[in-house]
């Protein structure tokens, strides 16, 4: 497995002047999400992603600001109910936001997008969590045979490791998104740091979702928050 080193956008005070110096620093990636920087990081990589075509970008759906819900609710992507949790994986609310994320982002197509936290939509119920996923990965596979994104996965902070569901489990579902085709599941984002070592310890004993999404060749994010 090959190591990079990606900006992380989460948090970050200087989202344009950061982007410019990771992209002149070699940098390959950048991950965001709409809901950071109060709904305006997408907007702020921007200039730096139209100056830096090579860039690649891992963005997001899930959460959402009030404000953007709000938009949601508008277009008729979200019903207020909806709205007023802060997070979503309903197919209508997926599609909009990939087309927002693109526009905001500059790019006609998106190199991957991450279904953000999706232990959220059904804490404790596992069949439900798993058929909202499930139809979740039907828009991105939708997505990915328009031409609007090259990849999708998941970026989780307890999913795998409360197991609300395994790598295995997501790789079928999203064998079952693609109705019989080849799927388009790439990548799992997890949180890895000094205090947060299980996804590392597992893998050091051959198990757990490290070694299991390398395995299916999916990428493997570490993410990490103070």
């Amino acid at each position: 497995m090959t190591t990079h080193l990606a900006l992380g956008t989460y948090r970050c005070r200087a989202i344009p002047e950061a982007a410019a110096r990771a992209a002149a620093s070699g940098t390959r990636w950048i991950d965001t999400a709409p809901n950071y920087a109060t709904g305006r990081a997408q907007t702020l990589l921007a200039p730096a992603l139209a100056a830096h075509p090579s860039l690649r970008v891992s963005t997001k759906a899930g959460y959402f600001t009030a404000a953007t819900g709000a938009e949601a609710v508008n277009a008729g992507a979200l019903t207020q109910d909806q709205a007023a949790a802060g997070h979503s994986l309903a197919p209508d609310y997926v599609r909009w936001q990939l087309a927002r994320n693109r526009e905001q982002l500059g790019r006609d197509q998106l190199d991957l997008v991450l279904l953000h936290n999706p232990e959220r939509a059904h804490p404790g119920d596992r069949p439900a969590l798993h058929r909202t996923i499930r139809d979740a990965f039907t828009v991105l596979e939708e997505a990915v045979a328009a031409g609007h994104v090259t990849g999708y996965g998941i970026a989780t902070w307890a999913g795998l490791e409360e197991e609300a569901f395994t790598v295995e489990e997501l790789l079928d579902l999203a064998a079952e998104a693609a109705a019989g085709a080849e799927h388009h599941l790439v990548a799992v984002q997890m949180p890895v740091s000094l205090v947060m070592m299980t996804p590392i310890v597992q893998a050091l004993q051959g198990r757990g979702p490290v070694p299991a999404a390398a395995g299916a060749g999916d990428g493997v994010g570490a993410a990490a928050r103070r």
